[in-house]
């Protein structure tokens, strides 16, 4: 399973719920979560760490005898949001009153660290590439940005038109100092705008013999799973703006993103 359409991989109270073994991996989660006004979701953490990520509305994180408020956002393209921390080895209870959709992105881990709130405000934003490869990455929880013990994600917004997630890079070797060997899912929205919803691309090709092939056509609600290969671009349709999460871990003693970009590309997009 490498392209997931929106509901293939619906679970229980979850619109998307990727764990390792359906991945067919060791590391990375991603779960989305509904909750209807005046509703709750409990979880508990299992062996993961997990960020609690709106995308849509805000909600009450209760975890460890803590209370972490997150004020949310109207959607993912109304700009950075706050969230939530949570341990491994924990029971976790969300509650909105407005309701909302939220994401949960994991990595299984070994280290238990505390509960923490992520501020909006302190979210490095970054602007990355040029002309119509230009994009804006929300480094919410990037190795250098904010504590984990195996999970990495960011967020990717690319203005319609636009290519991003180039030029093409890998990440599925342990190369110390070059790359770090990690497992990543790409989760979807793409703006409607004019009453019409909108679309995008995704490719990823291999980096070996017999590694992973996809050009998948991707919609709200739809991702892709990145167990290895060369990704990118992403593609996003005209007129219609592309979000991406993307949650990595890997088994690296160190948390790092460390990335090879291909050589056959031009490496001024980045």
């Amino acid at each position: 399973m490498t392209y997931v359409p929106k509901g293939s991989a619906a679970e229980g109270p979850y619109a998307l719920d990727i764990d390792p073994k359906r991945a067919g991996w060791d590391y990375s989660h991603l779960r989305v979560v509904e909750i209807e006004p005046g509703g709750r979701h409990s979880f508990a953490t299992g062996e993961s760490e997990w960020i609690v990520l709106p995308l849509t509305g805000g909600c009450t994180v209760h975890t460890e005898g803590e209370i972490i408020e997150l004020l949310g956002r109207e959607s993912v393209f109304s700009g950075v949001t706050d969230f939530a921390y949570v341990p491994r080895d924990a029971r976790i209870q969300i509650a909105s009153g407005a309701g909302g959709r939220f994401a949960l992105a994991g990595a299984k881990c070994e280290r238990r660290l505390p509960a923490r709130y992520g501020s909006a405000p302190e979210v490095p934003v970054e602007s990355r590439g040029s002309g119509t490869c230009a994009r804006e990455v929300r480094n919410f929880a990037s190795a250098d940005a904010f504590d984990c013990d195996r999970l990495i994600a960011v967020e990717v917004i690319t203005p319609g038109g636009n290519w991003s997630s180039y030029p093409p890079h890998k990440h599925d070797e342990h190369r110390p100092g070059v790359e770090a060997e990690l497992e990543e899912i790409y989760y979807f929205e793409i703006e409607a705008t004019g009453g019409r919803d909108g679309l995008g691309y995704q490719r990823v090709f291999p980096s070996r013999a017999g590694g992973t092939d996809v050009l998948a056509e991707v919609r709200t609600g739809d991702a892709v799973l990145v167990p290895d290969g060369w990704h990118g671009p992403s593609i996003a349709q005209p007129g219609h703006a592309m979000y991406y999460l993307n949650v990595m871990a890997g088994p690296g003693e160190e948390r790092e993103w460390r990335i090879c970009f291909h050589p056959d590309h031009t490496e001024g997009y980045r």
